[in-house]
């Protein structure tokens, strides 16, 4: 749940890198490539047979592997599935020459083939990638190792390696996001934090229901998770380890609450909203001496903080104009620069990885969109529009959007979207039920 929902009446690159298209060079130009370029593109068909079990082990994962690989390159919109039943080649032997007049017969532009061995409870996953109409592998061949347990992560590797081969960009695929899993009626709803795969696979859940949380956020090593807490009655800042679940609570305060936290770059300070005396404003603890530094001081209501990646600004909202808009600042305070400038209330700012973008919830005329602009505020573009969206959140390679999306009517439930930067390829992903407030992970070590 983002801020326009907690804090009510209170307050209450692609696009701009350019457009995209896929341009596939053949052999006379070089190696495979989607560049982004253009307005729309033609996703590049590629094939991925069966991975081949080896060492008479992983004959259980091999056809699952291979469709994981699958399902995470189709789901970006840039790659196009040719479907099993059109190969006219069959792959029996991971060292096996490729018969690239067969791939060409059905327009395969990339193929993908693997070997997967276990053992016990350890498993070898190993590909290679073929450009077909330049005739050439490209790149060396890769192997990923890990246990049993683990498959599917070992699919996202070998997704993220292919995707980074093809597009020159960094993947997304081999990464977790956490989220507020809801339950109950809506007037009543139940929530806990869970951490899943990006796909939506692999559910965990770290708190029980018998406390509200909300806007949980992952440290950049991905060990530790920010949320807000009601579990005292008030909103309180938690910090909790992934690995064992243990929580405390962070920057209390007499007669204040505590909400939106966000770690800096480096993991070791938090920046936050303290709400006093009805009066809400941004301050900084840095986790080793527990030191707060006060950041704003005005009787306008800051919230909604997120660094800059360098760590050096902080992006956050604010109605000190009298409505809501998004304002930098250096992260050290003092005085800050407002960069939204459209018709309506602007929220939820968060910094892209890559440093160029600033994504955000916008209201207006009645409906809800996460758009992005640049951080001087020019080249504002809406991705979505509904009568519920909010509380984006950046993929690893700041390439995907992901937010909550709430339906209209007395039974309307929210569930979790994604969205490209050039607004194409909007997806619901799959979860088990109602969820909300979705943070992305950085790549998994």
């Amino acid at each position: 749940m983002s801020m326009f929902r907690i804090l009510g009446s209170a307050l209450a690159a692609f696009v701009l890198l350019g457009s995209v298209t896929a341009q596939m060079a053949k052999a006379q130009s070089g190696p495979l490539r989607i560049e982004i370029t253009e307005g729309v593109i033609e996703p590049l068909p590629f094939a991925v047979p069966d991975f081949v079990p080896e060492n008479g082990g992983g004959s259980e994962y091999a056809r699952d592997i291979a469709r994981v690989i699958a399902s995470d390159l189709a789901g970006t919109g840039l790659f196009r599935e040719i479907p099993q039943e059109a190969h006219i080649s069959r792959v029996t032997s991971f060292d096996s020459s490729i018969a690239y007049e067969d791939w060409k017969a059905i327009n395969a532009q990339a193929v993908i083939t693997g070997a997967v061995s276990a053992s016990g409870d350890r498993i070898v996953v190993k590909f290679r990638l073929f450009d077909v109409f330049s005739g050439q592998q490209l790149g060396e061949g890769l192997q990923f190792a890990g246990t049993t347990r683990s498959w599917r992560r070992m699919a996202h590797k070998v997704a993220d390696a292919a995707y980074s081969r093809i597009t020159g960009e960094g993947g997304y695929f081999d990464s977790r996001v956490v989220f507020v899993s809801e339950s109950g009626p809506k007037n009543q709803r139940l929530k806990r934090l869970a951490v899943m795969d990006y796909d939506g696979a692999n559910v965990q859940y770290l708190t029980d229901s018998s406390a509200i949380v909300l806007a949980p956020r992952f440290s950049p090593a991905g060990d530790r998770i920010l949320y807000t807490s009601y579990a005292t009655g008030f909103p309180r800042i938690t910090l909790m380890d992934v690995g064992s679940l243990a929580t405390q609570t962070l920057a209390e305060q007499p007669g204040t609450m505590t909400f939106a936290p966000r770690f800096s770059p480096d993991g070791r300070r938090v920046v936050f909203s303290l709400e006093r005396g009805g009066n809400s404003d941004l301050y900084m603890l840095d986790l080793g001496s527990g030191g707060l530094t006060q950041l704003t001081n005005a009787p306008s209501i800051e919230t909604a903080p997120d660094f800059s990646p360098d760590g050096s600004q902080i992006v956050f909202e604010s109605d000190r104009s009298g409505t809501q808009q998004l304002y930098i600042m250096s992260a050290s305070g003092g005085e800050a620069r407002r960069i939204s400038g459209g018709k309506g209330r602007y929220g939820t700012p968060v910094w892209s990885p890559r440093g160029d973008l600033v994504a955000f919830t916008k209201q207006n005329e009645g409906r809800f969109h996460i758009g992005v602009m640049r951080t001087d505020g020019s080249e504002e573009r809406l991705l979505t529009a509904s009568f519920l969206d909010e509380g984006p959140t950046w993929s690893p390679n700041g390439r995907v959007i992901m937010f909550t999306r709430e339906s209209s009517g007395a039974g309307g439930s929210a569930a979790l979207f994604s969205v490209d930067i050039s607004g194409r390829n909007l997806r619901q992903i799959s979860t088990e039920g109602a969820a909300s407030d979705p943070a992305w992970s950085p790549l998994l070590p």
